[in-house]
């Protein structure tokens, strides 16, 4: 199976704009997501799909660029554009904000593709901060391992614990917290932005959902680590930290 890579970038980011560019220790962000995926052992090339051309600029000394639509609704519908073009059999989309993604999780979401059309990654919350967070989105799976819900809320319920504190709530049950990465078939990823926004989508603001409301499966694999996305300027000292930590290596 020929798989790609392929990570969405744009450029006007509501909460941080130029978001891309912005040096984490040193390097562009990009580039570190860039050269994270790059040591997935499942990709056969990794691909920065956006609509800004200083993004391209920036990126084509040391990776491949496909230029895309301005008008796309999300990181999913433009690596669509891209992997309608370009012959392959699958693609993961791997978020552009994710300078330290293990390439590990990368090449289980590409594997998972063997048997579903469709993956991504959950890892178990440990942080009572992301408990009742709506940002942290949970994830409850079959005994299969495939997706039966995503949701903002808290999912399960536990009945038999009303009153019990969050950290007992986290010690009694073993919930999920998804991760934003996306393997698709190709078939399945051209097929899904096709269809209309479904009711569940719309409600919780979670494109996964028109997959389930459209019996898509959607293998979930089980990572320790859910590693430090960048989504506002303070996420940058956060990642710096991590990386000085560990001496420079993700």
């Amino acid at each position: 199976m020929k798989t790609l890579g392929l990570i969405p970038a744009r450029y006007a980011s509501t909460r941080f704009p130029g978001k891309p560019l912005v040096p984490i220790a040193g390097r562009m962000l990009i580039q570190r997501v860039v050269e994270q995926c790059r040591r997935a052992a499942s990709l056969a090339e990794v691909i920065v799909a956006t609509d800004d051309d200083r993004i391209a600029a920036a990126v084509r000394p040391f990776c491949r660029v496909e230029m895309t639509r301005a008008d796309h609704p999300s990181g999913t519908d433009r690596i669509a554009e891209v992997a309608e073009r370009i012959d392959c059999d699958a693609v993961v989309n791997i978020q552009g904000d994710e300078p330290l993604i293990d390439p590990q999780v990368v090449d289980a979401v590409a594997a998972a593709l063997e048997s579903a059309a469709m993956s991504t990654a959950a890892t178990p919350i440990r942080e009572a901060a992301d408990y009742d967070n709506p940002n942290a989105v949970k994830v409850v799976v079959s005994e299969a391992g495939r997706a039966l819900y995503f949701s903002r809320r808290t999912i399960p319920y536990l009945r038999d614990e009303p009153g019990a504190t969050t950290d007992a709530q986290l010690a009694a049950f073993p919930f999920l917290k998804h991760l934003g990465i996306y393997g698709f078939r190709r078939e399945t990823l051209l097929r899904l932005v096709r269809l209309p926004v479904a009711a569940l989508e719309r409600a919780e603001r979670l494109e996964q959902l028109r997959a389930l409301a459209n019996d898509i499966d959607i293998a979930v694999v089980r990572v320790e680590q859910a590693g430090i996305g960048v989504d506002v300027p303070a996420d940058v000292a956060r990642a710096e930290a991590w990386l000085a930590a560990a001496g420079n290596q993700p």
